[in-house]
């Protein structure tokens, strides 16, 4: 790796990964707040703000950004996260200093004109009642709620249709001025980069951004679990259950992450080859854990027919209470080959590697070698892994549900399911 990191006077970080046989750059400003740092008054405005982000500047429309970067070949596009909001752009090398331009005005120049911030207030109403009609994502949002009740981390990223309506354009800016500070910001760039050029070009462009230290307070996670069940016509019933995770920072973290790629993670995992292949519950179930800075949920989710829910439920138990008792070292070598493929590819990309290094260095304050990790993952064996496992799924369970739920198993059933382990 050619890694390089610069902390500008202001606090605020650059890193690169220069890619030498590359000649396209992939840039972008990634921020570390999200939906989890909102107020309750504030539920959706880090989306908003992301969604506002390319509506207009001083010194540009939306539709002279969109044509100035798609006249060079580039691309931008933004997402926000629970803990992390990112703005990037892919594009040569070239035109590495127009990309970080563009972002720049986008961040420290917007205007949030009152005709564009309704319009767009509009979009985000579509995506929320999208997710709504869309069954297979409202059960994740279903499940994060229950597994964190009334806390910002449980929360939509979305936002509700209520506060998203409400919000003003002395909201956003409020916001932003709490959280987008130079000190929380990490611009991250890779590809076909020059380091220093880019800490030049940034010292320029982000002369305004505030170097007050950011003093907003994230609420500590509790994870807590439970049901919420929703009742509609549908065709399948979609369950998603869920167990205290870990978080990133955590020594067990890749302990958990390997133990739910072996349970779930492929098409030769138990749950799979269990649900699918043997029985025929399900066209598919998958396994997943999702960490955060201080908590983290694994589980299973899979759709099927309202008739087969309580034996799905059953037998992917069994498949994990199995799993957490005798996972084997085949097993547990697969789930370790599956981790370095995605790791290894993730060098390969510009973009991924841009986001990797960025969202490393506000996660540790640093960037994790490839060799780091890896040794991190080939140390663990299949007893440290099975402890892991056994650890979560003693945790409270959590179960999401919409469809015909009449024969789901409630998070009560689920811990006698798993009472032996």
């Amino acid at each position: 790796m050619s890694v390089e990191v610069t902390t500008l006077p202001s606090g605020l970080r650059i890193i690169t990964d220069r890619m030498a046989q590359l000649e396209t750059a992939s840039i972008g400003v990634f921020v570390g707040a999200g939906s989890r740092h909102e107020r309750l008054s504030e539920h959706g405005l880090s989306h908003l703000l992301e969604h506002m982000a390319f509506k207009g500047t001083r010194r540009r429309s939306a539709r002279e950004i969109a044509d100035e970067i798609e006249m060079a070949g580039g691309d931008l596009n933004a997402a926000t996260s629970t803990e992390h909001t990112a703005y990037y752009s892919h594009v040569l090398a070239a035109d590495v200093p127009l990309a970080l331009d563009i972002l720049a005005d986008v961040l420290t120049e917007s205007t949030f004109e009152s005709s564009e911030l309704e319009r767009e207030k509009g979009v985000i109403l579509q995506e929320i009642r999208a997710v709504e009609d869309t069954p297979d994502d409202l059960v994740f949002e279903m499940l994060n709620a229950t597994a964190f009740p009334d806390q910002p981390i449980g929360r939509p990223i979305l936002g509700s249709i209520e506060q998203v309506s409400g919000f003003g354009r002395d909201e956003i800016s409020n916001y932003l001025d709490t959280h987008y500070r130079a000190a929380a910001m990490v611009i991250g760039a890779s590809g076909a980069v020059e380091h220093n050029s880019i800490c030049d070009e940034a010292a320029r462009r982000f002369t305004t951004l505030s170097s007050a230290c950011v003093d907003a307070e994230t609420v500590p996670a509790r994870y807590r679990g439970g049901n919420k069940r929703l009742r509609r016509r549908l065709e399948q019933v979609h369950i998603a259950v869920g167990f205290e995770g870990t978080p990133y920072t955590h020594e067990d973290f890749y302990a958990v992450q390997i133990f739910a790629n072996a349970v779930g993670g492929g098409m030769s995992s138990r749950l799979f080859q269990e649900v699918r292949e043997a029985r025929g519950l399900a066209y598919s179930i998958s396994a997943f854990h999702w960490a955060y800075s201080d908590t983290g949920v694994i589980g299973f989710y899979a759709a099927t027919d309202a008739t087969n829910s309580g034996e799905l439920m059953r037998v992917a138990l069994d498949c994990l209470g199995a799993a957490a008792v005798d996972l084997s070292d085949t097993e547990v070598l697969r789930a370790k080959a599956q981790m370095k493929v995605s790791l290894l590819a993730a060098l390969e990309s510009p973009s991924a590697r841009c986001e990797q290094i960025a969202r490393q260095m506000i996660a540790f304050g640093r960037v994790l070698t490839r060799d780091e990790i890896i040794a991190s993952i080939d140390r663990l064996d299949a007893a440290r892994i099975r402890a892991a496992g056994t650890r979560a799924l003693r945790s409270a369970p959590t179960v999401a549900a919409i469809g015909p739920v009449a024969k789901v198993l409630t998070a009560e059933r689920v811990t006698s399911r798993l009472r032996g382990i």
